[in-house]
């Protein structure tokens, strides 16, 4: 009989019972686990990097692949991906919660998790402002709570400097902007995305902020009708260039006339965890410059 299986059964839990504690999840939802120290499993790489933030790293038995930040997690077991994890060998690590993301990942396998009477706890953050909030719920969960609030008050202090060095340049007429994440065909960010919260931050309006898609895909009449005042090639390392070339054939962008075309490639900008508000940083930088840049053209 499979480890599977025998859980099924209710055969494979094994060990003395323990002392339990129920917290909230970013859903809201109740969750009881045993006290810590727990044995988690990782289904996303954003919840694998907010767990070690808040101090629960050393708890985390295994993860998903691209689970890179910190270094210490690339130390850990992979059983899958996002889409799709191996099943008997998360049973066989008998974890005590697994971390899951209610928004993408694979729903029929939260499910049968679910119903094998593992706790599931959902880990999602919509907008920046949520980071410190899910980061001390993870402290509650790990009982590391010293150490999630550390954290939490970290980020909260560096999205508070980057409002104050950024935001308010965009109190009068914030530059639209085409952050683009993919090409041929291009995909762009919608309003409810981290990446377009991280645009306000930055003094920008995403140019498609009103689409209620995370990542809807948008055809070329439809940016030259928009025409942003700056296009962001949001691309995974070395292809940004070439997903600048294709949109300098419409010279009639305002984007295009006035040179502000920015090739941003750091991966981290599409990351769930606390490392987005790095490249955040790095995004209001580069649109700072390319700001500066153009209006000094003038």
């Amino acid at each position: 009989m499979t480890v599977l299986a025998l859980l099924c059964l209710g055969l494979a839990t094994g060990g003395p019972a323990s002392a339990a504690h129920t917290v909230s999840d970013d859903l809201s939802r109740e969750v009881t686990v045993r006290d810590p120290p727990l044995r988690i499993v990782s289904l996303t790489p954003g919840a694998t990097e907010m767990l070690f933030a808040a101090g629960a790293g050393g708890q985390v038995i295994a993860t998903v692949e691209y689970s890179d930040e910190p270094p210490a997690a690339r130390r850990l077991t992979r059983i899958g991906d996002v889409a799709a994890v191996d099943m008997e060998r998360l049973v066989a690590l008998r974890p005590d919660v697994v971390v899951a993301w209610p928004a993408g990942g694979n729903p029929a396998q939260r499910e049968k998790i679910a119903r094998l009477n593992i706790p599931l706890y959902q880990q999602q953050v919509v907008r920046l402002a949520d980071l410190p909030g899910s980061v001390r719920r993870l402290g509650a969960l790990a009982g590391t709570a010293a150490a999630a609030e550390r954290a939490a008050h970290d980020i909260e202090a560096r999205l508070a400097a980057l409002k104050r060095t950024y935001a308010a340049r965009g109190a009068g007429k914030a530059p639209t902007v085409l952050l683009q994440v993919w090409n041929r065909p291009v995909y762009t960010v919608g309003g409810r995305h981290l990446m377009s919260d991280a645009l306000a931050i930055c003094g920008a309006h995403n140019v498609f902020a009103d689409l209620p898609e995370a990542g809807p895909l948008v055809d070329t009449e439809a940016v030259i009708g928009r025409d942003p005042d700056i296009i962001i090639a949001a691309a995974p390392p070395g292809e940004g260039a070439a997903w600048l070339a294709d949109w300098k054939r419409f010279a009639t962008l305002a984007a295009v006339r006035s040179g502000r075309l920015v090739v941003f490639e750091d991966q981290a900008l599409s990351r769930l965890g606390p490392s987005v508000i790095d490249a955040t940083e790095g995004l209001c930088r580069a649109i700072a410059r390319v700001t500066r840049g153009a209006d000094a053209a003038h």
